[in-house]
């Protein structure tokens, strides 16, 4: 793992040394002078948006040890205090509640700010923790747009001695990173093909009707850098996911697990080409992205990256509800990144070589099992000793990007085409206005 880790810095420019956050070094700022932990030190937690993932996390940190959850950031009063709660039997410490998260970055005695919101806050809520000292764990999807991308992988150089990660628990998996080595060192020979996958049985989500807005909820600040909209009654808490304003479909759901260990084995950032077919076919509903979609990314190097999407037919690929399958001039290997299991085959499909974690099958986890509490495990150690995290916030940013891009793409109808050196849109104007939002005037993100 670590020269795979190794790797990753050495891939994003930057030294093993500039992740050291262990003691005060040159050009750490004031603001991060607060949260240099030593090896031996706690902790101390913030975790927001703790309606499903959020959960996640807390679960996670609670495994850990010398930590504290002293914050919990949510704008719904009662999942607010149904997490403080949780965290209260589990510790006998209360945490406090803190509903905007611009007051809860200029809190001194926070460490790590994770967060679990809807995408549209992921990037914006990154930016302002990590200006205010704060170390961060950032869900995936890392961003809303293409555009925040950007912002993040010029806030993941600013910002060195702080550790950013993103949430992608497939690059904490051992497995995984078994079978990644096992493509890099050439056991299937060149790889030129690799194909994702994640299909589920997501039900229809109807048509909204306007609805006064709960008590217990701040629709303000849910909306955060959003244009407002009135609020209706099919959003709050999990639908927002297929909605443009707000989330960033089923691709950035979760094909970004799947096509951020493809960008890891393969070890390649951008695309040339993407075109991206499929519709929402299977209700007639609110829903604004495809439910059906196949995606395909052209590479420099002759590599070909398909993603196939199913949202509402939970029918597997290959008898698996999600994972990516490697072809090469040697043989094939499947990966599941998201349960850390990996199984390789010769050009005779005889099984050559096979790994499977220990994935705790524990409901509450929301689906990332016992690969949550390694990642987190990962994080606490960046933090603490400054070991390189497995999945620097620079890495999810170009995986995210590569979701943006197979959105657009389908928005469009057409294919688009890409630098490779850094992701930009050529040659397509209507194209390029996508890679960016419209923000609710006074909320615009910045580094």
């Amino acid at each position: 793992m670590d020269e795979l880790r190794r790797d990753f810095i050495k891939k994003a420019g930057i030294g093993t040394a500039a992740l050291t956050v262990g003691g005060l070094l040159p050009g750490f700022s004031a603001k991060s002078y607060g949260n240099v932990i030593g090896a031996n030190g706690s902790i101390n937690f913030a975790v927001t948006g703790v309606h499903s993932r959020g959960l996640a996390h807390i679960d996670a940190i609670l495994a850990l040890k010398n930590v504290t959850i002293g914050y919990i950031c949510d704008v719904d009063s009662k999942v607010a205090a149904a997490a403080v709660a949780k965290v209260e039997k589990a510790t006998g410490k209360k945490p406090q509640i803190v509903e905007d998260i611009r007051k809860l970055v200029e809190i001194k005695d926070i460490d790590a700010v994770t967060i679990a919101t809807p995408d549209h806050w992921h990037a914006p809520m990154a930016i302002l923790a990590a200006t205010g000292g704060k170390n961060v764990y950032c869900e995936k999807p890392v961003c809303h747009n293409l555009h925040e991308a950007e912002l993040l992988i010029e806030l993941y150089k600013k910002y060195p001695k702080q550790v950013l990660q993103y949430g992608c628990q497939g690059r904490s998996g051992t497995q995984n990173a078994i079978g990644i080595k096992d493509i890099k060192d050439g056991l299937i020979g060149e790889v030129y093909l690799a194909k994702a996958w994640y299909v589920s049985g997501r039900k229809g989500i109807g048509n909204g009707k306007p609805a006064s807005v709960p008590q217990e909820l701040n629709w303000d600040i849910f909306q955060g850098p959003a244009p407002r909209e009135d609020y209706r009654d099919n959003v709050v808490h999990y639908n927002w996911h297929w909605f443009n304003t707000w989330g960033t479909g089923e691709l950035g759901n979760n094909g970004i697990h799947q096509l951020d260990n493809v960008r890891w084995a393969l070890g390649i950032d951008y695309p040339e080409k993407v075109t991206s077919v499929g519709g929402r076919y299977h209700f007639e509903d609110d829903w604004q992205f495809a439910d059906s979609q196949i995606v395909t990314y052209t590479f420099p190097n002759n590599i070909t990256v398909q993603w196939e999407g199913r949202s509402c037919n939970n029918y597997g690929v290959y008898g698996e509800p999600n994972g990516v399958m490697y072809s090469g001039t040697k043989g094939t290997i499947r990966i599941l990144p998201e349960n850390d299991k990996y199984v390789a085959y010769d050009l005779k499909n005889k099984v050559i070589k096979s790994y499977e974690g220990e994935v705790i099958d524990d409901p509450n986890h929301m689906g990332g099992g016992g690969l949550d509490l390694k990642h987190f495990t990962n994080f606490a150690a960046a933090i603490r000793d400054g070991k390189a995290s497995p999945a620097p916030l620079i890495q999810g940013a170009i995986s995210t990007s590569l979701c943006h891009l197979g959105n657009i793409s389908q928005k469009l109808g057409r294919t688009i085409k890409v630098d490779p050196k850094n992701g930009k849109i050529l040659d397509d104007a209507e194209a390029l206005k996508m890679a960016t939002r419209k923000y609710q005037p006074g909320w615009e993100p910045k580094v």
